[in-house]
């Protein structure tokens, strides 16, 4: 076989493996859009559920149902049976056509739509979307609570108030103006969306929070079981970069 044959064969070869390697990668690819459109089973609502409702009555009413959901868009804690959550009541009122997610159940509810835990009362609060982590925070979230003031004579100021805290709902969404004035005494007037977040807290450090939420700003930051909070120094101006 001369030279120019043999080149052939080899080019043939060559050109055989390549197109080997592409109907693999194009296989692959196929089984990778078929995983991230998979679906599964979670439980949805099918009517709306209010708070204060047991997980009980609202399945023996029908109000929920199990249906498909992609599985990249599956919420975390939802769930797939009606066994799940027994025993627990809905913190706040479940909309037709969400995910139950063990997140929005919590304890006994006495006398309010809430459930707060023994020895605590709810209060809320009025926050924008960043001081409120841009809407991740939802009943059964703990969070720390952060307080931002500029009420002279001190200096500016921004410090945690309280290192966990359970949130037992989220309310309505408004809108608030907030003034800026620069240096200069130009003023900026904005339309702010804010939402009322509700906490469970002790006495005092419902007082505290009322205080705070009347004489500076509030954030919240979200916490998970992992995340470790402890009390820390004011951050002012001239600590800032330190």
């Amino acid at each position: 076989m001369d030279r120019r044959k043999i080149l052939l064969v080899l080019a043939a070869v060559i050109a055989a493996f390549g197109t080997l390697l592409v109907f693999l990668y194009a296989q692959g690819a196929d089984n990778r859009a078929k995983e991230d459109i998979e679906s599964v089973q979670v439980l949805k609502a099918v009517q709306t559920i209010e708070p204060g409702e047991t997980f009980e009555d609202a399945a023996a009413a029908g109000k929920m149902e199990p249906q498909d959901v992609p599985k990249d868009q599956v919420l975390e804690g939802a769930q797939s049976d009606l066994t799940g959550l027994t025993g627990l009541k809905a913190t706040s009122r479940i909309l037709t056509g969400e995910q139950i997610v063990s997140g929005r159940w919590g304890g006994t509810v006495e006398n309010t739509s809430l459930a707060i835990p023994d020895g605590m009362m709810a209060i809320s609060v009025n926050l924008t979307d960043p001081a409120r982590v841009a809407g991740f925070v939802s009943p059964g979230s703990e969070v720390s609570v952060f307080l931002t003031s500029s009420e002279m004579p001190q200096p500016a100021f921004t410090r945690m108030l309280l290192p966990r805290v359970q949130v037992l709902g989220v309310g309505t969404t408004s809108t608030i103006t907030s003034t800026k004035t620069s240096d200069d005494g130009a003023q900026t007037t904005e339309q702010l969306p804010a939402t009322l977040m509700t906490l469970a807290l002790p006495q005092k450090d419902a007082q505290r929070v009322i205080f705070a939420a009347a004489n500076g700003e509030l954030a919240f930051g979200l916490l998970t079981d992992k995340t470790k909070v402890a009390k820390a120094p004011a951050v002012t101006a001239n600590t800032l970069l330190q």
